[in-house]
């Protein structure tokens, strides 16, 4: 059993999938990749780098909390990046949300991406 979380505080699926999914036993959350979308317009929030990946983070921590979790709670990430180059920026960005121990990470230049932004990222979470 597993359940869906789904927030109007970070932007809708623009495909066939769940902004997260909560394990049925109420401890491990998947999200799916979040771009920076505003989710009350459904715009690009940013031009770059680090604008976006602020709105990724943001719209990140809006799912988590509609599942009972914070950025804190995260174990793992992937980040996607349209440009390495972006690298240091968005590392000041993504370092800024955590205050204890981060996750585990992986970060990977991709072809491209859905609307064709600079960042995705997508995460694990555990509530203990």
């Amino acid at each position: 059993m597993k359940q869906a979380i789904q927030t109007d505080k970070a932007p809708t699926a623009i495909g066939p999938y769940s902004q997260a999914i909560k394990s049925s036993s109420g401890t491990v959350i998947y999200c799916s990749g979040q771009i920076p979308l505003d989710p009350s317009t459904m715009e690009i929030v940013g031009s770059n780098a680090t604008e976006q990946c602020n709105q990724v983070m943001n719209n990140l921590k809006a799912v988590l909390t509609e599942a009972g979790a914070e950025l804190n709670n995260i174990v793992k990430t992937t980040i996607y990046l349209s440009d390495m180059n972006d690298f240091t920026a968005v590392n000041e960005v993504y370092g800024s949300f955590f205050t204890g121990t981060p996750p585990a990470r992986a970060t990977v230049e991709v072809s491209r991406l859905p609307k064709d932004v600079t960042i995705e990222i997508d995460c694990i979470a555990v509530i203990d």
